[in-house]
């Protein structure tokens, strides 16, 4: 039977530009090409661990519109545990990408959700990797307390509480931007390191990836590709990461699979280019 993975986090609907710059102020441009897709860090993760013959449990808020029936429809081959009331408002996130495959984005992430039902214990039963987002803390906080062989954090940001995550985890991957509050980004595989965990990385764009294993660090390259779209990269980063964990492969080699996998989905447009591709 395939490894489980339990995804604990946020879904958004992504509605995408591609334009040849972004607009100034009051100014107004007309898109190249338009396209949409789910969206969220562990959303996004479940889908492509669920590519890599895991079998996978999102954990997130959806709600009862018509853009979260949209969303289901897109998370084929995912379960999918909805903790929001029927009245959530799914967040919407508007991307521009430019041609050099930057992109900028406006979202209320989780920001709508005005109450979550408490996820069952139950939900991480058997799972081999839990992976966190941080945007459901009270859930996350609630399943990390369960036991499971690694406790994973994807770390694109600081989010309010994450302090009280941070002790249960096994292993963080945090992006570049990452930082505890009045600490530097630089600081923050350091500064993660002090809350126990043992397996740390941080990912910075097309630079090599640092990581802190026990007391080494080490750097792993990143392939040269050429950039289409950015959007959803970390994601992969993650989702391929927590597969191939959960396959039974070390940190080192989960690592090195991810990052390959991460690179290849920046080539296409979409978080699931890379995928379509092979």
């Amino acid at each position: 039977m395939s490894p489980l993975v339990v995804c604990v986090g946020l879904t958004t609907l992504d509605l995408v530009h591609a334009v040849d710059a972004l607009p100034a102020r009051n100014q107004k441009v007309v898109s190249t090409h338009f396209w949409y897709d789910v969206g969220g860090p562990a959303a996004n993760a479940a889908r492509v661990a669920s590519r890599l013959d895991c079998r996978v449990r999102l954990v997130t808020a959806l709600g009862a519109s018509d853009l979260a029936d949209l969303m289901r429809a897109r998370l084929i081959g995912v379960e999918v545990i909805d903790l929001a009331s029927p009245d959530h408002q799914l967040p919407v996130s508007t991307i521009m990408v430019t041609p050099d495959g930057k992109r900028s984005v406006v979202s209320r992430n989780a920001s709508a959700l005005l109450g979550a039902q408490a996820p069952a214990a139950q939900l991480v039963e058997g799972a081999e990797v839990v992976l966190h987002d941080g945007h459901l803390l009270d859930a996350s906080l609630a399943l990390a307390s369960q036991p499971a062989p690694i406790h994973l954090l994807d770390g694109g940001s600081w989010k309010a509480g994450l302090q009280l995550l941070l002790p249960r985890l096994d292993i963080a991957v945090v992006s570049a931007d990452f930082a505890l509050p009045g600490r530097r980004p630089a600081d923050a595989l350091t500064d993660l390191a002090d809350y126990g965990i043992a397996r740390l990385a941080r990912s910075r764009g097309e630079l090599p990836v640092q990581a802190v294993i026990g007391d080494r660090t080490r750097d792993f390259p990143v392939p040269k590709v050429e950039v289409v779209d950015t959007t959803g990269a970390g994601d992969v980063l993650h989702g391929a990461l927590a597969a191939h964990l959960a396959h039974g492969r070390d940190f080192t080699s989960s690592l090195q699979h991810a990052i390959v996998a991460a690179a290849r989905s920046v080539t296409g447009q979409g978080v699931l280019a890379g995928f379509e591709q092979t």
